[in-house]
């Protein structure tokens, strides 16, 4: 048996394990990247895992003032946890309010500061909104909001960077209960009912079908065996 070596000069070598080197390292970036990509905690998100009986409730604040103390009374008696979002300028004009959300025990979040569409607005303005709410939010409760619903459901690629670099992960919905257009307490209790499932994420306002049909809402899902929770603990599976 005949056995073949190859010398290799020293600059020949050099180069041989720079050319591994710089290989090894844009396979390392790409799948980096992909990871980024796939699991990005600021990509828009619409619903939890599916894996457990697990649905989060979400109710967007920038009125209804009169329909939240009804609406936390149920909540209490029910025994349930939910997420607000809240306007950074209806904070500041309701700060007993939303001390009264926080106070019981619910999650609170940032819904911009003044209902912009965010769609719209530069990567500059997209910042501002969500950090002018986030800084009145943070000066009434003490906490800073760590996820952002955008108003109307709206955003851009910019309103998505903004997010990131502000360390907010960006929050939709999957069940929309359009309380907002008064459809009748029927047709939200029906609505939530017909669409519930394992990791949903229900959308609400402060109105006053709502407060009558989270109730049967409420009775109806823990029936099933659901557990009603914030948007956090949706996402964390718990």
């Amino acid at each position: 048996m005949i056995f073949y070596t190859f010398k290799f000069s020293k600059k020949y070598a050099e180069f041989f394990l720079i050319f591994i080197f710089v290989v090894a390292w844009a396979m390392l970036k790409t799948s980096t990247l992909k990871d980024i990509e796939t699991f990005s905690k600021t990509k828009p998100i619409y619903e939890g895992r599916g894996d457990k009986k697990i649905i989060a409730f979400t109710c967007n604040v920038a009125w209804g003032n009169e329909f939240l103390p009804p609406l936390l009374r149920v909540f209490e008696e029910k025994n349930v946890k939910i997420t607000f979002f809240i306007e950074g300028r209806w904070a500041e004009k309701n700060p007993e309010l939303l001390r009264l959300i926080d106070g019981k025990g619910h999650e609170i979040g940032n819904h911009g500061y003044s209902h912009a569409h965010h769609a719209k607005l530069s990567l500059e303005q997209n910042i501002n909104e969500i950090k002018d709410a986030e800084s009145i939010i943070e000066k009434i409760t003490g906490k800073k909001p760590l996820l952002f619903a955008p108003p109307y459901g709206e955003f851009s690629d910019l309103t998505i960077k903004a997010a990131e670099s502000l360390n907010y992960r960006v929050i939709m919905w999957s069940i929309d209960t359009i309380d907002w257009k008064k459809p009748g307490v029927d047709y939200i209790v029906n609505k939530v009912l017909k669409k519930a499932g394992n990791g949903k994420i229900v959308l609400m306002h402060p109105t006053e079908d709502t407060v009558k049909a989270m109730p049967v809402i409420i009775e109806n899902l823990q029936k099933q065996g659901y557990k009603i929770t914030t948007i956090t603990d949706l996402l964390s599976g718990e």
